[in-house]
């Protein structure tokens, strides 16, 4: 992982075009958002039609922070990750007792009532938006976007460790009983409704974190971009089509559709993002409904067996 840090900080030495990081910090954003859903909706298997409203309250705990104390990006950070864990586990107390399909309309509609409050709250600007100015300080970059590179680069490895240690421990074989088969599960002993608690606020810790230097990436926000449907889309697909069962399947799936979608909106247009999002989803969920690390398992044992 610290060779990563390294390469990406050799990048903002290196490269001499702003776009290269706006689209990195994209692909990146995605990627946190994409691991995040899936310790909830992977390792649980609790779709989350909510993503959105978390990565908004991580937004907005940021701007409010911001406009009230001034404090620096690590701290905004570490706060709206702490606001949106016990958001997430205030969720989780209301609609975990829920589910299929029950639990998902649940996360939708609590993601409808965080957007309906930022907008009616006039402090952060309310319907019609505000304005973020960013930091004149750059520390040992040329722009403060190489920053925000760096800053997301870190929790896309922040959210890649958690999600390896969670998948390996004992929460994680407990979330893979659950979605396995709950009843059972709680036959056997297993905590759920804990363990479900515990993954539902590291969700929320992630996506908030992930939203908290979104203000100082795009300088304007209103509502309808914080609680964006691309975004809740975004960290729904990349997980399905990159595969849930493993830990690196949102990785994988977040860099593919990330990177179609970046090169989409250079040479097409961004209003196909959707449309390809929608595409690619639906190809993958047909001919590999276990995603591509599911598809790469089930060949590789085709290939050994004789």
């Amino acid at each position: 992982m610290a060779a990563i840090l390294i390469a990406g900080f050799l990048f903002t030495q290196g490269a001499d075009n702003e776009f290269y990081f706006f689209a990195s910090y994209v692909v990146l954003q995605g990627l946190v958002m994409a691991v995040a859903w899936n310790i909830l909706g992977g390792f649980a298997g609790y779709v989350n039609f909510g993503s959105a409203g978390f990565f908004g309250a991580g937004v907005y705990t940021s701007i409010v922070l911001n406009k009230a104390f001034a404090l620096p990006l690590p701290l905004l950070i570490v706060a709206s990750g702490c606001v949106c864990g016990l958001l997430g586990l205030a969720t989780g107390v209301l609609t975990l007792r829920l589910k299929g399909i029950y639990f998902a309309i649940a996360t939708l509609a609590i993601a409808i009532m965080l957007e309906t409050v930022a907008s009616n709250w006039e402090y952060v600007g309310g319907a019609a938006g505000t304005f973020v100015l960013q930091p004149t300080e750059f520390f040992v970059f040329d722009s403060y976007i190489e920053l925000l590179f760096m800053v997301m680069l870190s929790l896309s490895i922040l959210a890649m460790i958690v999600a390896r240690y969670l998948s390996s421990s004992k929460i994680g074989h407990g979330l893979s009983a659950i979605r396995d088969d709950e009843l059972a599960a709680e036959c056997m002993g297993v905590p759920t409704l804990r363990l479900k608690l515990v993954s539902a606020v590291t969700m929320g810790a992630l996506m908030g974190m992930a939203g908290a230097p979104y203000p100082f990436f795009v300088t304007f926000i209103d509502p309808i971009s914080a609680f964006s449907l691309l975004i809740a889309v975004n960290a729904i697909a990349m997980p399905m089509i990159g595969g849930t069962a493993a830990w690196y399947g949102p990785v994988i799936g977040a860099l593919l559709l990330g990177l179609v979608q970046e090169i989409s909106t250079v040479t097409i247009s961004s209003e196909l993002n959707l449309l390809i999002v929608g595409v690619m989803l639906v190809g993958f969920i047909t001919l590999a409904p276990q995603g591509i690390v599911g598809l790469a398992r089930k060949l590789w044992l085709k290939k050994r067996s004789p």
